[in-house]
């Protein structure tokens, strides 16, 4: 039977040496029955300042707790790592990336809910995991579900994402039944997870809000600096590569 793992990490910080101090986690069966995970876990890697200012661990509240690879989703998650399963997280490979730091090689089918939300909500101004949650009024029915499971919300708490992403995820799941109508909607997220998306407009910047191919058009040498001098997210570099290539 297909299980989908939705889960977040919360880390020491975003640099190559960093390691998982949280883990948020819902297995869902294919009949709807949930098991939820909510751990800390200890590193030998001290937890960065601006990592603290988004997630508020400090490591007084890792004292006594066991490392990544004792915990019990990290037991179970090796039992679930096969082919008919889905591994899904809001920006999946930040966070299957800090599972492979643990020594984690996946064989789930992937889907990224950052990655389809760009797909299939092109419009929407941004695509973070908490806009999503007010834009698209799932806060509304978070507490309903947060009781549910007995888990509490909390922004940039890794179960509490997971509980917003899993809320987010039903809205992408009926966006695909809209938007495709007779496919599998689990399988067409999957496949737009391995689909770059060609992105408008810029997010941020000097030319914010404006369309790429104006800008590609009346500032090309703009474009080829944030190539060159930026770190660009996967889908903007895609999208400038291909737009440069038609000016």
């Amino acid at each position: 039977m297909t299980k989908y793992v939705l889960f977040d990490t919360e880390t020491t910080g975003n640099q190559k040496e960093d390691r998982i101090i949280q883990i948020g986690a819902m297995v869902v069966g294919s009949r709807g029955e949930v098991e939820v995970y909510d751990e800390l876990c200890s590193s030998d890697v001290d937890i960065k300042i601006e990592a603290m200012e988004v997630h508020n661990i400090t490591p007084d509240l890792l004292i006594g707790k066991n490392p990544f690879v004792a915990t019990k989703f990290w037991n179970d998650l090796k039992q679930l790592n096969s082919e008919n399963n889905y591994l899904i997280a809001h920006n999946i490979q930040f966070d299957l990336g800090m599972l492979e730091k643990e020594g984690f090689s996946n064989r789930m089918k992937l889907i990224d809910t950052l990655r389809c939300s760009k797909h299939l909500y092109p419009d929407s101004e941004y695509h973070r995991l908490q806009y999503f949650r007010y834009s698209l009024g799932l806060y509304k029915d978070e507490e309903r579900e947060a009781c549910k499971h007995n888990i509490v919300i909390k922004a940039h708490d890794a179960i509490g994402d997971v509980l917003v992403m899993k809320l987010l995820l039903s809205k992408l799941v009926a966006q695909v039944k809209e938007q495709y109508r007779g496919v599998n909607p689990m399988v067409k997220l999957e496949e737009l997870t391995r689909t770059p998306v060609m992105m408008k407009s810029f997010k941020f910047g000097k030319y914010k809000g404006e369309e790429i191919t104006d800008i590609a058009r009346s500032d090309a040498g703009y474009i080829r600096w944030m190539l060159k001098s930026l770190e660009l997210d996967e889908d903007l570099k895609y999208t400038l590569e291909r737009i440069l290539e038609n000016v």
